[in-house]
């Protein structure tokens, strides 16, 4: 079976509300973006992803090893209308798949940047 990598910094994160779509995936472990990114907060209900040019930063979140399968069937019909799928650069040059904020978004109201705290568990206190 064909997998892919799949970076997630949000509800599919372990412990989150989305993360039941990855049980059949394999938990790589912690991960980090490449410092190219801006991170927002929507509405406080979920966060994004921003690719920019400058003043970028890090992002943490986990890595998954995920099957086509889970992520056209479990995973991406669980992701709200403001994400869409994307290619990202981690931290260690690598790149992988993830969701990301759309352009049409990043300045619509209740979103927020959050680009210096970089965690969204960190950003909504959340203990996992």
């Amino acid at each position: 079976m064909s997998t892919v990598l799949m970076f997630v910094n949000g509800q599919a994160m372990s412990g989150g509300s989305l993360n039941d779509a990855l049980s059949e995936a394999e938990l790589v472990g912690p991960a980090a973006t490449a410092a190219r990114y801006r991170f927002y907060s929507v509405r406080d209900e979920f966060p994004g992803l921003y690719p920019v040019e400058s003043d970028g930063h890090t992002v943490r979140g986990e890595l998954y090893r995920v099957s086509y399968r889970v992520l056209r069937d479990r995973l991406l019909p669980r992701e709200p209308e403001e994400l869409e799928l994307s290619v990202i650069e981690l931290d260690d040059g690598s790149g992988c798949l993830s969701m990301q904020l759309r352009d049409r978004y990043v300045s619509a109201r209740g979103v927020t940047d959050i680009s210096r705290i970089g965690d969204w568990r960190v950003y909504t206190g959340s203990p996992t």
